[in-house]
């Protein structure tokens, strides 16, 4: 079974975040695989752990990328590719499914595996729009797996109910938390990383021009989110608390 796997390097949401003049200050900032997109990568492994075959990891990014893509190779994956888009000034999502596709089109898959989003920018955009422009099967937030031949029985959450479903392969999904139990790379994985092929592709390797992969949107503001205020402990009778908490939220929080 030929395995693939999108994957992006995202700041450490767990580390302080400091912006300035509307940047993230990547000086001293921690960075990881994006945690949705490791689900992804543990359960291609378990997919090739029953099926066979090989597990292609894949990203988007520039040479700082490779340390992430080397975290995949430690995990357990076969090779991995960097998608080089140093050349392309701003990029947005549809440059990202657009240098994806550039790829994937020359390559012979069964199954596509993505995070469901980014910790980063959240728009949870790529995998689907990379399906579309394969004119692939495509399913979001799945949480169960299981492929029989070309029949892929999936489980996916949808607001706190889940929906059981089959499809096709070859198959894009995106993986929701709660799919699995990412493992830690071990010390022999770790080792084995390092002779393990990493390939970069730039813009003339895909055959695709600048101007046909630039950003279709921009940003126009980052900003962190305000610091949490004291809450207010309200007294009283029941009936005096819903009189001062009706008071409350048309005065000062503005809501009614």
């Amino acid at each position: 079974m030929n395995i693939f796997v999108i994957l992006k390097r995202t700041f450490d949401t767990e580390e302080k975040i400091t912006i300035t003049n509307g940047k993230v200050q990547e000086d001293g900032a921690e960075f990881i695989i994006n945690p949705y997109d490791e689900y992804a990568v543990e359960e291609a492994l378990v997919l090739r752990e029953a099926h066979g075959g090989e597990v292609t990891v894949v990203t988007v990014g520039e040479e700082d990328a490779e340390k992430q893509l080397r975290t995949a190779l430690a995990m357990g994956a076969d090779k991995a590719v960097l998608l080089d888009r140093e050349e392309v000034e701003e990029s947005d999502p549809y440059t990202t499914a657009s240098l994806l596709h550039a790829y994937f089109k020359e390559q012979d898959f069964d199954i596509i595996l993505a995070g469901n989003v980014a910790v980063d920018g959240g728009s949870g955009q790529v995998g689907p729009r990379l399906a579309e422009l394969l004119d692939i099967p495509q399913v979001t937030t799945i949480t169960s797996l299981s492929i029989d031949g070309q029949t892929a029985s999936i489980v996916r959450d949808v607001e706190g109910d889940e929906e059981k479903l089959e499809a096709q392969l070859p198959l894009l999904v995106t993986a929701q938390q709660g799919l699995n139990e990412p493992r830690y790379p071990s010390l022999p994985g770790i080792m084995k990383a390092k002779k393990k092929p990493l390939e970069t592709l730039d813009l003339d390797d895909l055959d695709v021009d600048e101007e046909d992969v630039e950003a279709k949107t921009s940003v126009s503001e980052v900003y962190l989110p305000p610091e949490k205020q004291a809450g207010k402990k309200l007294e009283g009778e029941p009936s005096e608390q819903v009189k001062e908490l009706v008071s409350l939220l048309r005065s000062e929080a503005k809501v009614i």
